[in-house]
């Protein structure tokens, strides 16, 4: 149940108009009263009598009687209640009860003592009425409605509870605007997917990913294709700005503009300066050592570099100090917004839904303390800077192991959101991580098909010494993982970290220590892509050489590697089909 208080207004009868009529698109069907405050309010809808303006005046009539001096300005209240699509239809009577109990909560109405508001609830749909109030009580004073809009939420938390509908998590005030009404309306005429708001917000999250500087901020804007106002102090000083799409204009032809902090909280200008704290003082991040094979600005190195980051920040949330890992979670969002506009048509989808979900997660009233969070904003920069990865070969296989590292990542925040008590961003960073896991299965499938297939053609000998050293080395695991269609891909890794002069019992041991692997479907998928990243070695494994192999078909023929990889005639019993 969503309660939303609109606007306040200075006409009561406007509004009757609105909600009484046909709507902007005929959506409104029998409008009529369900509740008033004396229980025997004109209703125009469902009496001939009975006109609008007859109701207007009872509703107007204690603001009437005051000094115009003492009347407010905007002296209407207008409260909407909506349940959601899966919601059953609720009767006449539970909508009037609910609105009885809004008004109450909202300070609008006191039963108790009879010295409320006039007001009225009006149903023109199945699923949400709208509860007109005027803005001084029968006695003449005003209501007290601080904090209205936390009260209408908290009952319609225990509403929800009472008449078994879908619970939603209480808020806390950190999320981004909703697109309004007429928002919609005007995105569907137009044939839009999602509302200029929507698309806007998305727009400017990814221009900021890993921007070190205004100038850069506002260029990614510009070659966004954005219309770009910037508001500027008598000294030339910045102070804010606001963006439009060149295709979106009000009924003068004119662009609409939304200011950042309009699509987001943390899309003001000063939330984004803070972004760039620490950026001068500090030293340059390290780049790994896989720059030096795959280059610094490809889309490979700029993968392996974002799995490294996730990595090293999963620690950092699960027992860092809150504030430093609040920054890690809101500089994960970048990530996943750059990741999302440089990937492949095949994971592009589920990436992006991951990001737009994340959003709601990467900001809470733990206020991020910036610039320890360097090494992901680098990653993100790498990220943009190394540009659209192709969906095959290394590009591919990195993509893989980034989505990885990123579904932990995400998971990670997720639970420090529970353990905080944030409940929605917790249930966003979950829905993330669930976009995150389908996009992995789309990344991950060849590049273990063809590890797979390694593992499966190493000799015998081998294979037995391997699982010699994975029990030594996770003798509370081996068993499980000796078990999953995986294990012959992981087996193909350890071949190649002995072949690279790795400690293959080292590495794995260090890819359990201390990262939680409760949420992985398969433990040997996850530690296949933790063992590349820290052996340094190519995440695509096709072109390397085999080891110890039993001879036949070569394992980088894609067709032979598919026909004979677990889960693809079986759907999706092994490795590719059960992943995450």
């Amino acid at each position: 149940m969503i309660p939303r208080i609109q606007k306040r207004g200075q006409r009561t009868i406007g509004l009757l108009y609105y909600l009484y009529g046909p709507g902007k698109f005929e959506e409104h069907t029998d409008p009529h009263l369900v509740a008033s405050w004396d229980h025997n309010a004109p209703d125009p809808g469902r009496d001939a009598t009975a006109t609008l303006q007859q109701l207007q005046q009872l509703l107007d009539q204690p603001v009437e009687n005051i000094d115009q001096a003492q009347r407010p300005k905007k002296h209407v209240w207008h409260l909407s209640v909506r349940n959601g699509a899966e919601d059953r239809i609720l009767t006449d009577e539970e909508w009037g009860d609910i609105a009885r109990r809004m008004v109450a909560a909202a300070g609008i109405d006191d039963p108790e003592t009879g010295a409320g508001c006039r007001w009225a609830a009006v149903r023109h749909a199945d699923d949400h009425i709208h509860i007109v109030a005027t803005l001084v009580r029968e006695d003449g004073y005003k209501p007290d409605l601080d904090n209205d809009a936390a009260r209408v939420q908290a009952q319609a938390r225990a509403l929800e509870v009472e008449l078994g509908l879908r619970r939603l998590n209480k808020g806390d005030g950190t999320a981004a605007k909703r697109p309004t009404s007429a928002e919609r309306h005007k995105a569907a005429r137009q044939g839009r997917e999602r509302t200029a708001r929507e698309e806007l917000r998305e727009t400017v999250r990814r221009a900021v990913a890993g921007a070190r500087s205004e100038e850069e901020f506002f260029d990614r804007l510009a070659g966004a294709g954005l219309l770009i106002r910037k508001r500027t102090a008598p000294s030339g000083d910045l102070l804010g700005y606001k963006v439009a799409l060149p295709d979106d204009r009000n009924k003068d032809g004119e662009p609409v503009f939304y200011p950042g902090a309009r699509l987001a909280p943390d899309l003001s200008l000063p939330r984004i300066r803070e972004r760039w704290s620490g950026n001068a003082q500090d030293a340059p991040v390290p780049r790994p050592e896989d720059a030096t094979r795959t280059g610094p600005s490809t889309p490979a190195a700029a993968r392996r570099r974002t799995a490294s980051a996730a990595w090293q920040a999963m620690l950092v949330i699960e027992h860092g100090d809150d504030a430093v890992a609040a920054a890690h979670i809101a500089a994960a969002g970048e990530i996943l917004d750059a990741l999302a506009k440089t990937s492949a048509a095949h994971t592009r989808r589920e990436l992006r839904d991951a990001a737009t979900a994340f959003e709601r997660a990467s900001r809470s009233h733990v206020r991020a303390v910036r610039g320890h969070d360097r090494a992901l904003r680098q990653a993100a920069r790498d990220l943009v800077h190394g540009g659209p990865a192709l969906g095959r070969g290394e590009d591919g296989a990195s993509t893989a192991m980034a989505i990885d590292m990123l579904f932990f990542l995400i998971t990670a925040a997720a639970h420090w959101h529970a353990k905080k008590g944030h409940a929605q961003q917790a249930a966003a960073a979950a829905r993330a991580a669930e976009h995150l896991r389908s996009a992995y299965q789309e990344a991950a499938a060849h590049p273990l098909v063809v590890l797979y297939q390694r593992g499966r053609r190493l000799n015998r000998p081998l294979l037995q010494r391997q699982t010699v050293v994975l029990r030594e080395a996770l003798p509370g695991l081996a068993e499980q993982i000796l078990a999953e269609p995986g294990w012959y891909a992981l087996a193909a890794t350890i071949a190649d970290a002995e072949a690279a002069s790795h400690d293959p019992a080292a590495l794995l041991s260090d890819a359990v220590e201390r990262r939680e692997l409760d949420t992985a479907e398969s433990v040997s998928d996850v530690l296949v892509w933790r063992m590349r990243r820290m052996a340094d070695l190519p995440a695509d494994a096709s072109e390397l050489p085999a080891h110890g192999t039993t001879g036949g078909p070569s394992p980088t023929r894609r067709a032979a590697a598919r026909a004979s990889a677990p889960g693809q005639r079986r759907g999706g019993e092994g490795t590719v089909g059960k992943t995450r």
